[in-house]
């Protein structure tokens, strides 16, 4: 059967499909198998294994492989270890079985949101391990719980704990996207998330008179601003080839709420939108924005950009359009990049039928042992102290 146990798996991708079995699904996600597979990771690897249970029941696990000079601030490679729900029926195979396919794809949940990068972390590490190579950074793993609803419980709270402290980042690695062409993109900032809650009131009444300055007639007018707005933005993105969705603001009216009874005009009512605010608008006096560098003479920067340079990987640096953890480390003060490296493949997270080829997720491990050693060689900054 295509799916188990084929002759001649490549170990890395049988590693890869043995996590993806792990049921960490929202919204009841088996943190404490993610947790165990990982320990055991750590003990195979020879890697310190530190857990902070920054929420009841939800653990970041810290993997560590320590550089040769502590003085040095280290390289953070963050990754989340729930998924997003699944919708069985329009799937083609069981989300949680890892089937593989006579082509090489491998179907399930978190092949491309994240645990495909997860592995490619562990696996690089190995090979660099195996390989005999020391590094003068310390190079931390983190395995982080609740990015999939937020990251409330889960990288949000843990930079604000000593052990995040502790850990002396000082550049971080995280999720990315899928790229079709032959590029791989990587994102430097993202788009803030911003929820709005628009409640008005007017006059109540019966519901079969005229009744004049109701709540509805005011929320009216706000939600024809907002989605006025929103058109805008839309044509702007349109009409610009050179423009990213990351790059425009988008809104959706998300939720509308008031009222109790058909024949009673109520006095309040609301609506609710879900902003996600590009850097360069005039919104961002109410939101945070981090960017992080990516000019040549940043050394973090210069390191991640060479290596995929001299492996003649196509960089497309864009804006997420969405939110990631990144947005904690940032705010904590460690520069982020977001890099899946997934190119010539449709972007499936959150899909129906999620998955990822064989070959391309090892060709990212391929990758990661380039950059690994880049960027832990990072020389003494003076971010460094």
């Amino acid at each position: 059967m295509a799916s188990k146990g084929r002759e001649g798996e490549h170990p890395s991708v049988t590693l890869f499909r043995q996590y993806l079995r792990i049921r960490t699904v929202q919204p009841e996600p088996d943190y404490g198998a993610a947790v165990a597979f990982l320990e055991e990771r750590a003990r195979q690897l020879g890697l310190g294994c530190q857990k902070v249970e920054v929420a009841p029941g939800h653990v970041v696990t810290v993997l560590t492989w320590p550089g040769t000079n502590p003085r040095l601030s280290s390289l953070l490679l963050n990754s989340h270890t729930d998924v997003v729900p699944v919708f069985k029926e329009h799937w083609s195979h069981d989300p949680f079985e890892a089937f593989k396919d006579a082509d090489g794809y491998i179907y399930g949940r978190g092949t491309q949101d994240m645990k495909c990068v997860s592995i490619q972390y562990l696996e690089a590490v190995r090979r660099l391990k195996d390989e005999g190579h020391h590094f003068p950074r310390t190079i931390h793993m983190t395995f982080v719980p609740d990015e999939e609803t937020g990251g409330h419980q889960g990288m949000e709270l843990f930079v604000k704990r000593p052990e995040f402290q502790a850990l002396r980042a000082g550049f971080a690695l995280d999720e990315g996207l899928a790229n079709p062409t032959d590029a791989f993109t990587v994102f430097y900032s993202e788009r803030s998330p911003w929820w709005v809650q628009v409640t008005s009131t007017g006059k109540p009444g019966h519901g079969s008179r005229f009744i004049e300055d109701t709540a509805a007639e005011k929320l009216h007018k706000v939600v024809s601003s907002i989605l006025a707005f929103r058109e805008k933005e839309r044509q702007r993105l349109q009409s610009n080839p050179q423009l990213k969705e990351g790059t425009v603001t988008s809104v959706n009216l998300t939720k509308i709420e008031g009222g109790v009874a058909y024949n009673v005009v109520p006095a309040t009512m609301s609506a609710s939108f879900d902003f996600r605010v590009a850097p360069d608008v005039d919104l961002k006096k109410w939101t945070d924005f981090q960017v992080t560098s990516i000019d040549d003479s940043d050394p973090w920067w210069a390191a991640f950009s060479g290596v995929c340079k001299d492996m003649n990987l196509t960089l497309e640096p864009e804006i997420f359009p969405a939110s990631t953890d990144s947005r904690y480390l940032r705010a904590a003060g460690v520069p982020a990049l977001g890099f899946s490296p997934m190119n010539r493949t449709p972007v499936l997270l959150h899909d129906h039928d999620e998955r990822l080829h064989e070959a391309v997720f090892l060709r990212g491990i391929d990758i990661y042992t380039r950059l690994l050693p880049a960027l832990a060689s990072v020389p003494a900054l003076p971010s460094d102290g």
